[in-house]
C-alpha cells in the first residue's frame, strides 16, 4: 500500500511536500517506537496526513459538507484548515483505510482535538516538528520534549503555533485553543 500512496502523492502534491510527508512518516514511526505504540499505524497516518493538502478550497468545503462536518466561520473563511479532515476522507475512500485510530490521527494532525489518542498526538507533533521544519532552538526544544512528555509537547507546540498566528494577525481556529487547553490540563495532571 505504501507504494500506491507514494505514487498517488507524486501525481497530486509537489516534490517539496512529498519530502515533508516522508519526514512526518519517519518521525511518527520513531515516536511510536519510543512510546511503544504501533509504529506501522503511525507511519501509515504520517504518510497519508497531507493527501488533501493541495485540494482547491471549494473541494475541501464540498467534501467536508458532504461528510456532515460541522463547519465554523474560521473553516469557511480559511478552507485550507480542512485539509486534515479531508485527508482522512481520502485515506478511507481512495486507499480503503478503515482503522479509526489512523483516520483520526490524519484528521487531527493540524488542529488537534481534545482527548485525542497518543497516536494522534504523535502525528500532530511529527507534522510540526519533522526535521524539514527547521532547526531553531525552539523547535529543537520541542523535539526533545516530544520524546519526554507527549501532552506537554502538544501543549507547547500549540503555544508555538499560536504565537506565529498572532504575530501574523491570522485567524485562530477554536480547535487549536481547545487542543492547547486539553494538553495543558493533561500535562498538569500528570505531574
Amino acid at each position: 500500500m505504501r507504494e500506491q500512496v507514494l505514487s498517488w502523492l507524486a501525481q497530486n502534491v509537489p516534490t517539496s511536500r512529498v519530502k515533508h510527508i516522508l519526514g512526518v512518516e519517519q518521525m511518527a514511526q520513531e515516536l511510536a517506537y519510543h512510546y511503544q505504540l504501533d509504529a506501522t499505524k503511525a507511519a501509515q497516518a504520517g504518510l497519508m496526513h497531507d493527501l488533501a493538502k493541495y485540494f482547491k478550497p471549494e473541494k475541501l468545503l464540498q467534501m467536508a459538507q458532504k461528510e456532515g462536518m460541522q463547519l465554523n466561520e474560521v473553516d469557511i473563511s480559511n478552507p485550507h484548515l480542512l485539509h486534515a479532515d479531508v485527508s482522512a476522507i481520502v485515506a478511507r475512500e481512495t486507499f480503503g483505510i478503515e482503522d479509526l485510530e489512523i483516520l483520526e490521527a490524519i484528521a487531527n494532525h493540524t488542529l488537534g482535538k481534545p482527548h485525542m489518542s497518543q497516536l494522534s498526538c504523535i502525528v500532530f507533533l511529527a507534522d510540526s516538528l519533522e526535521p524539514g521544519r527547521g532547526d531553531s532552538p525552539e523547535l529543537e526544544k520541542l523535539r526533545k520534549l516530544s520524546r519526554e512528555n507527549l501532552h506537554q509537547a502538544v501543549w507547547q507546540s500549540c503555544d508555538y503555533s499560536l504565537k506565529f498566528l498572532l504575530s501574523r494577525r491570522l485567524l485562530i481556529h477554536p480547535r487549536t485553543i481547545a487542543t492547547r487547553n486539553w494538553a495543558l490540563e493533561m500535562s498538569t495532571n500528570q505531574t
